[in-house]
C-alpha cells in the first residue's frame, strides 16, 4: 500500500481517516488523495536535489486540482503547464508566475499570448514554427519572451509506447542534430531572449540508462553552444521518473540526483525538473463500490460503480493497479480469481483480468491504489456519467476538493437551438435538405 493509507482492525485508512467513513459521506465512485504523502513524496525528491538548488515545477498533467497545486505551490513547488487551462490553473492557485514553464508542442497564438501576458518564467520551444509565432507574438507586445529550445534527444525511454516522448518519431521536441541552429535563429528574431534547452523523454521510466544517454547527450550540445559564444544559463530536464505498480523497481530520488550531479556538475546551469507521477501517484486512491458480482460460465466479474470514464489507464495504456478491500476479508479467506470491470458498455472497461483477490460482495468497498496521477484529470461524462469527485485528507480530517456534479448541472452544459421546437425534427426541413443528399425509400438500394 502507498504511504499514509494503513489498516487498522482490517479497516483502511487515510491519515487517521477510515475511508469507509468519506464514502458514505460523499459517495462512491471518489479520488481520495492524502497531503501527507504529496508533502513527504515532494520533500524527498527536493531534497535529493537540494545541492543543486533547481526549481521543481509539477507536471500539472498529472494531477490540476487546485487544492493539489496549492499545497504543492505552498512548498516551493512550481508548475510545468502544457496548456492555457493549466497555467490559468496554475495562477489561481497562488504558483507565482516566475515559477511556471510551458511545454507542449501545439501551443495556440492565444496561448502563447496568455503566457506572455502573466510574464512566466520561459517557454519552451518545440518546433521553428512555433518559435516564428512567438516572435511574431512578443514583438506585437513589446515584450521579449525567455525560451529554451526543447531538445529531441533521439533516446528510446524503454517505457509505454503511448507515454514515450524522446524518441525522432516522436512529436515532441527539435531533433538534436537541428536544436543548435534552432537556438541561433532563436537568438536572431525580434522579440526571442533564448536562455537554455530542456529536454523530456517520458513518462514511468524504471531505469536510469536511458536519462543517462538523453543527458549526456544534452551537455554535449551545451558545451558545443556555449563554445559557438551562445549563452546557455538554463536546463529544464523534464520529469519522468517511475513508480511502483506492480512489479517495477524504479529508481530513488538519491540515485536520480547522483546521474544529475554526476553529468552536469561542472556547467554551471540553473536547472529546472518537472516530476509529477513520482509527486502525486502513489499519493492517492480510487475508491468504488461493487455493484454486482457475476458469475459468467468462464469467468467471475466483480463490478464496480467506477468505470473507465473515471479511471482509463488500464483501458488505455493496459496498466496495473492493486484492487484491495476497504475492509479486509475474515482470517483464511480463501482468494479467488476474477475480472474487476466497471458498467461502461465497452469491454475495454476492464480494471483487471484474472486477478485474484479476497472474497467480495454487493455493497462492499474496495481501492484501487497508485491512482493519484492520470486518474482525475482523464476522466471524462462518457455514457453521460457524472465527473469522479475528488477529496483530499490531511491528518484526520477530509474535504471535497472537487464536488460531484449533479444531472441537471451536466444537462445544463448543453443547449438546444430554439428552431428545434419541442419536437425532434426541424421546422420546414427534412433529414435530406439537411445533409444535401436525396433521401431513398426504406429498403432501396
Amino acid at each position: 500500500m502507498p504511504d499514509f493509507f494503513a489498516y487498522r482492525d482490517g479497516e483502511l485508512y487515510a491519515e487517521g481517516v477510515p475511508v469507509a467513513r468519506i464514502a458514505a459521506a460523499v459517495g462512491t465512485p471518489f479520488y481520495l488523495y492524502s497531503a501527507g504523502s504529496l508533502t513527504a513524496r515532494y520533500r524527498r525528491f527536493a531534497d535529493a536535489l537540494a545541492a543543486e538548488r533547481p526549481l521543481i515545477c509539477f507536471a500539472v498533467k498529472a494531477n490540476s486540482n487546485l487544492a493539489v497545486l496549492r499545497l504543492l505551490g505552498g512548498l516551493g513547488a512550481g508548475a510545468d503547464v502544457v496548456s492555457e487551462g493549466e497555467l490559468r490553473r496554475a495562477l489561481a492557485s497562488g504558483i507565482p508566475p516566475d515559477r511556471i514553464i510551458f511545454s507542449g508542442v501545439g501551443k495556440t497564438g492565444p496561448e502563447l499570448d496568455a503566457a506572455l501576458a502573466a510574464g512566466i518564467r520561459q517557454i519552451n520551444v518545440e518546433s521553428i514554427p512555433e518559435l516564428r509565432r512567438l516572435s511574431e507574438a512578443a514583438t506585437a507586445r513589446g515584450a521579449a519572451a525567455r525560451i529554451a529550445i526543447r531538445v529531441n534527444p533521439d533516446v528510446d525511454a524503454l517505457t509505454h509506447a503511448k507515454i514515450s516522448t524522446g524518441k525522432k518519431e516522436n512529436k515532441f521536441g527539435i531533433d538534436i542534430d537541428e536544436a543548435g541552429g534552432a537556438y541561433e535563429l532563436a537568438g536572431e528574431l525580434p522579440g526571442i531572449e533564448p536562455v537554455g534547452l530542456a529536454l523530456h523523454i517520458g513518462s514511468q521510466l524504471v531505469d536510469l540508462a536511458p536519462f543517462r544517454r538523453a543527458f549526456e547527450r544534452v551537455a554535449e550540445l551545451v558545451i558545443e553552444l556555449r563554445g559557438r559564444g551562445h549563452t546557455v544559463r538554463r536546463l529544464d530536464l523534464g520529469g519522468g521518473i517511475g513508480i511502483r505498480y506492480h512489479a517495477e523497481t524504479p529508481p530513488e530520488p538519491s540515485a536520480y540526483a547522483a546521474l544529475v550531479r554526476e553529468v552536469f556538475g561542472s556547467l554551471d546551469l540553473d536547472l529546472a525538473f518537472e516530476p509529477g507521477r513520482v509527486l502525486c501517484g502513489p499519493a492517492g486512491l480510487m475508491v468504488a463500490r461493487v455493484v454486482y458480482v457475476k458469475e459468467g460460465s468462464s469467468r467471475r466479474f466483480v463490478i464496480l460503480d467506477a468505470a473507465m470514464n473515471d479511471l482509463i489507464r488500464p483501458a488505455l495504456y493496459d496498466s496495473w493497479h492493486d484492487i484491495v478491500p476497504v475492509r479486509l476479508p475474515a482470517t483464511g479467506a480463501v482468494l479467488a480469481t476474477c475480472d474487476v470491470v466497471g458498467p461502461v458498455c465497452e469491454t475495454g472497461d476492464t480494471f483487471a483480468t484474472e486477478r485474484e483477490l479476497p472474497p467480495m460482495a454487493e455493497n462492499d468497498l474496495v481501492a484501487l491504489t497508485n491512482a493519484g496521477a492520470y486518474g482525475a484529470v482523464m476522466s471524462s461524462t462518457y455514457n453521460s456519467r457524472l465527473l469522479v469527485p475528488e477529496i483530499l485528507v490531511a491528518a484526520g480530517r477530509f474535504a471535497v476538493v472537487r464536488p460531484r456534479p449533479s444531472y441537471e448541472a451536466m444537462l445544463a452544459l448543453d443547449a438546444v437551438p430554439d428552431w428545434l421546437g419541442d419536437g425532434s425534427r426541424l421546422p420546414g426541413a427534412s433529414a435530406g435538405e439537411l445533409t444535401g443528399e436525396p433521401l431513398r425509400e426504406r429498403g432501396a438500394a
